[in-house]
């Protein structure tokens, strides 16, 4: 099934749309991971910091406002040991809250029985101290501080503990974010490729074959009509072509129609024409009596004028025959370098009229060897060429003639120093009728026939013609026989 234009245009958008969506998806992923990490860090991890040393602050103050009551005595201590251990356990029971591993709930279960045992012996010296009851001051001392720095381990080990997970979820979130930053990158990367592939390969699509369609109607243009467009291409390309080649079948079926129109026209004027000739031949002769001098110079414009349609008529029946295929070819081993001789020689009176030089560089004898052709179609074809030449070479200027061997072929120019041809036109100057501007003043307008006899020749020899030109630095006319 072919795709249409839209459709490929479609799904590559889509493609490109799924693509930056996975990456957007991926990147969305990672960011929400680093978030929770964040969450984490600041939500548990730094809050638990932050009450550990509230904790052994609150602990610290504690201490001490106990240890000046026991110096002094003084009640007012009492109060701040109460606020003391009224904040301790605030502290502690926020810290209890927040933590949720079992490990950590040992740490704070530490904490809570080392903070007990400190109060149960500061109570138990408070009560001693109040009965005057003798009791060792430096063994409970030793206890008390025994129980605070089992609270203070307690507290160091809980914050070691989150300052280590806040240290590993930092690095995770390094690790994360390099990662994600590689993926990333490998992934738009990855994306951009599968984008410029896709691309190259949905327009190549497109490309490929509308510039077969150029190249057909190029084709077209040059008088060529054969219906051969069979291309892979979307259906919108494909039902162009298929357009394209009933175009061309009917514009061949117009062609062969014309080109039998041409044949039965000139096949059928050639009699009566031979006839209006003779006519006038007899009656310039006095036929059908004296005639004076006025009318046998009429007649002889009118032999002239016969003569040249006749020339014309004969013309277009020999070129129906070639376009048909039906024009026989007498193929013989010839020397073209005496061939390019001869026909200079026969133009010798139309270049000392108009006193053109004309150098001829065919390379040493024996250096084209002999080559398969008709000979008198050959000659009509260097005929018609050098004439071209004549024709549009001003006075006073030069014509050159080439010929050597370009790899398996042997190839000819002529190349004259005329106003030249405009690029547009160069396709255009072997077609039938076609006239070329800028030719020299005096010169008699031809028929445009010439050169479309030089195109079907050299095709019939297996060769092929071209020209080149740039205006006003002259034309050369190129054709290439095989060996």
């Amino acid at each position: 099934m072919k795709l249409s234009i839209f459709s490929r245009l479609f799904l590559g958008y889509i493609t490109i749309i799924l693509i930056l969506g996975a990456i957007s998806a991926y990147t969305v992923l990672r960011l929400r991971q680093v978030n929770a990490e964040v969450g984490i860090i600041f939500n548990v991890d730094q809050r638990v910091v932050d009450l550990k040393q509230k904790l052994v602050d609150s602990l610290l103050s504690h201490v001490g406002s106990e240890k000046k009551h026991v110096i002094t005595g003084d009640p007012t201590f009492l109060t701040q040991m109460a606020s003391g251990q009224k904040a301790f356990e605030g502290y502690l029971s926020r810290i209890s809250e927040i933590a949720g591993v079992s490990s950590n709930r040992d740490i704070l279960a530490r904490v809570g029985s080392g903070y007990t045992r400190y109060l149960s012996l500061v109570n138990e010296e408070i009560e001693l101290s109040k009965a005057d009851r003798p009791y060792s001051r430096s063994e409970y001392g030793q206890r008390k501080e025994e129980a605070v720095a089992q609270v203070l381990e307690a507290l160091k080990a809980l914050e070691s503990f989150y300052l280590n997970d806040i240290q590993e979820r930092m690095n995770r979130i390094q690790e994360t974010a390099g990662s994600a930053e590689r993926l990333s990158i490998l992934m738009f990367a990855g994306a951009v490729l599968v984008v410029i592939l896709g691309s190259l390969i949905s327009t190549r699509g497109i490309t490929k074959p509308l510039k077969i369609l150029m190249a057909k109607t190029r084709e077209i243009s040059r008088g060529v009509f054969e219906g051969n467009l069979d291309i892979g291409s979307p259906r919108e390309v494909a039902e162009l072509a298929g357009a394209v080649n009933l175009m061309c079948e009917k514009l061949k079926k117009v062609d062969t129609m014309k080109s039998g129109f041409f044949a039965t026209m000139s096949h059928e004027l050639r009699t009566p024409l031979a006839s209006i000739k003779q006519g006038i031949s007899l009656l310039r002769d006095g036929a059908g009596g004296p005639i004076p001098d006025k009318q046998k110079r009429l007649f002889a414009i009118l032999s002239e004028e016969t003569n040249r349609l006749i020339d014309l008529v004969n013309s277009l029946l020999e070129l129906s025959k070639m376009e048909a295929g039906m024009m026989p070819f007498t193929f013989g081993k010839e020397n073209i370098q005496s061939l390019i001789q001869r026909v200079v020689l026969e133009m010798t009176p139309l270049v000392e009229a108009k006193n053109i030089r004309i150098e001829v560089d065919t390379g040493d004898e024996g250096e084209i060897p002999p080559l398969k052709l008709d000979r008198e179609r050959i000659l009509q074809a260097l005929r018609n060429l050098l004439g071209n030449a004549v024709k549009f070479t001003p006075d006073n200027g030069r014509i050159t003639i080439n010929a050597g061997r370009r790899d398996r072929t042997v190839q000819f120019s002529i190349r004259d120093t005329g106003p030249g041809i405009p690029k547009e036109n160069l396709e255009m100057v072997f077609e039938k009728f076609h006239q070329s501007p800028g030719q020299a003043p005096g010169s008699i307008k031809g028929t445009g026939l010439g050169l479309a006899f030089v195109k079907h020749i050299i095709t019939a020899h297996g060769g092929r013609v071209w020209a080149e030109s740039e205006p006003g630095e002259g034309t050369t006319f190129l054709f290439a026989l095989p060996l």
